[in-house]
């Protein structure tokens, strides 16, 4: 009894803990010789979406791999508002 007691009160605890909601930036990137400049949207990770700041040291890390060189967070949103920002990202949609 003390078993089914435990483990009832974990799945209770469990389902009172707040769900963690996807947090995605949109950016402005550049890559030099030649000039190339893109837009892109982005999955940040929960501890990015606490600032700006943070935001952007995570984007500039994933970014550098690939030569590219963070020059903007535009912003920071839920999973809401990623359907308009889709078309205008392209292949940078998601990438990183």
């Amino acid at each position: 009894m003390k078993t089914r007691s435990l483990i009832l009160g974990l799945a209770l605890t469990a389902l009172a803990l707040p769900a963690q909601a996807a947090c995605y930036a949109d950016y402005k990137a550049k890559r030099e010789k030649p000039l190339r400049l893109h837009y892109g949207v982005i999955e940040l990770s929960d501890q990015s979406c606490t600032s700006r700041d943070a935001a952007a040291r995570e984007i500039s890390r994933k970014l550098e791999k690939d030569g590219w060189q963070l020059l903007n967070v535009m912003s920071t949103f839920a999973q809401d508002g990623l359907a308009e920002r889709k078309s205008s990202a392209g292949k940078f949609y998601l990438k990183y």
